[in-house]
């Protein structure tokens, strides 16, 4: 065995406590110098970032710092830069502790952090159980009161009851007011407040903290803060190479495969127009302490409602890679929003790849998010289980591996078959669609679709180690024609010059059988 690997690091997998990581000598990507810059030049923000980015840490690490916990902070950014190291009363609220499916739910997660708070500080007799506004208004006067120092309130993931019942409109309602309440006392509060920070996913409009609570930095998109929860690209390079090595010896790759290999399964998060390339930090650590890359992000939870809204819109899967719009259009409250772009940015499923100065333009950051994503939305399209998609998928794969053509486009006519006569609107954009996912799910293959040319677009270009298949279908046309396009607008020129082996194929649908009617290849 390589002596490096059994030198490992402690890898921080599932700690979201700072004090623990710290006590652990864990792997610490050091993120003190955000703070101490928070606390210095304001009193209350808001960050918005997709689920296992580390926001739950950070607020741990804000905790301790508030808490005056300075040997914690041995040896990090912040132990050169504070000099009081004074202590605060800390009020940290996670809404993230269970799944929210009620109003009672919600009720029972506030009451039991306000009851420990009550226990510390006290609690008036004549305040009822249910009016948790006044109860919080009532601790934080009392805190200040007896400690002489203005209240700290941490709240990590605000908005996680609002999204567990997004889809049930009456329960969302009943949710967001209650919250609305809840939060009231940080507005009424701010004389008596010393930092105030909420971390979630989503912006919810008709929330009374973002119309209300006037003096909220939303820092979200701001350039300072961009690299505050993540992994950067320059942190990765230095604070991780041992783990890179370890990673590329297990694997017999070089260093450099590795760290393209791990860009392309984790990097490509852009939180604002300056952001620096942001790796999930879940999904690397993930990859670095099992030496292997994998769909991590998703075996945490699958976005049901996600793709499930997804698929009720009229915008085509296939053209959420390279969408353009302004930061209003993607950065809306998620409950007015009238597109699904919003909440799929917002959660991390789309992100900013490049911005021009007129619109930012979105898609998918990197190929663990576009795989998870398509196929958790291929269910509502082809209306199969998510099994029998899978070993569709794994023998068309196998079947083109071994260029054997007329396999694999007769498990396309069959997969095409099994779809219910009524599940969708079958013209030719549902066609690409599903082709689209087909293709892009294709792991095996290094895949394009809708591949621009001078001449035209290429239906599907698939690549594997040796081989480049292009695609041309028609809709109520034939084989030939569809090849004949091929041939004529000169798509396959850009790849002749190579050593891989090309092969073009020709297919036609029927519209009345909704499936393959016909197909031709040639080499």
């Amino acid at each position: 065995m390589n002596e490096n690997i059994r030198r490992e690091r402690y890898f921080p997998i599932g700690i979201q406590t700072f004090e623990k990581l710290r006590e652990l000598n864990a792997i610490y990507i050091d993120k003190t110098e955000y703070i101490y810059t928070l606390a210095q030049n304001g009193q209350a923000y808001f960050l918005s970032r997709p689920r296992r980015f580390g926001k739950s840490l950070l607020i741990s690490t804000m905790e301790a710092y508030f808490q005056g916990r300075k040997k914690l902070f041995d040896g990090l950014a912040i132990s050169k830069l504070e000099k009081n190291w004074l202590e605060y009363p800390v009020f940290r609220f996670d809404l993230s502790l269970k799944k929210h499916v009620s109003p009672k739910g919600l009720a029972n997660v506030l009451n039991n952090a306000l009851n420990r708070l009550e226990t510390k500080y006290g609690r008036s007799t004549s305040v009822s159980d249910d009016d948790f506004a006044i109860r919080f208004e009532n601790l934080i006067y009392a805190a200040h009161e007896q400690t002489g120092r203005q209240v700290v309130v941490l709240v990590d993931e605000y908005d996680a009851p609002l999204l567990d019942t997004l889809v049930d409109n009456e329960t969302f309602k009943v949710m967001r007011n209650m919250l609305r309440d809840f939060y009231s006392p940080l507005k009424a509060c701010d004389a008596h407040l010393k930092f105030v920070f909420l971390t979630g996913i989503t912006k919810f409009s008709q929330l009374s903290i973002f119309s209300e609570l006037n003096n909220l930095n939303i820092i979200s998109m701001d350039d300072k803060y961009a690299g505050i929860c993540g992994i950067t690209k320059d942190e990765l390079l230095t604070e991780l190479k041992p783990e890179i090595q370890n990673m590329a010896d297990a694997q017999g790759k070089t260093f450099d495969e590795t760290v393209a290999q791990l860009k392309y399964w984790y990097d490509g998060y852009h939180f604002t127009k300056n952001c620096p390339d942001i790796y999930n930090p879940f999904s690397l650590l993930l990859a670095l302490s099992r030496k292997e890359v994998g769909n991590y992000w998703f075996a945490t939870g699958t976005p049901t409602h996600l793709t499930e809204m997804v698929s009720q819109y009229t915008l085509r899967p296939e053209e959420l890679e390279g969408f353009a719009a302004s930061e209003m259009m993607f950065n809306v409250p998620t409950e007015t929003a009238e597109t699904p772009i919003p909440i799929l940015y917002q959660s991390g499923y789309l992100t900013i790849k490049e911005f021009d100065d007129e619109a930012y333009i979105l898609g998918f950051p990197n190929e663990e998010v576009r795989i998870g994503f398509l196929r958790g939305l291929m269910p509502y399209y082809s209306k199969t289980t998510s099994n029998e998609n899978e070993v569709f998928l794994l023998n068309l794969t196998r079947a083109l591996k071994r260029r054997d053509i007329d396999k694999a486009m007769n498990l396309l006519r069959s997969f095409f078959s099994s779809i219910p006569y009524d599940a969708e609107k079958q013209d030719e954009n549902h066609y690409k669609t599903m082709f689209y996912l087909i293709f892009r799910l294709a792991a095996a293959f290094h895949v394009r679709t809708e591949e621009r040319t001078a001449n035209g677009r290429i239906d599907a270009l698939l690549e594997t180690k040796d081989t480049v298949y292009v695609f041309e279908f028609k809709l109520n046309g034939t084989a030939q024609d569809a090849m004949n396009q091929i041939n004529s607008k000169g798509y396959m020129i850009p790849y002749e010059a190579g050593n891989k082996k090309i092969i073009k194929i020709g297919a036609a649908f029927d519209d009345e059988l909704k499936t393959l009617k016909e197909w031709t290849a040639e080499e």
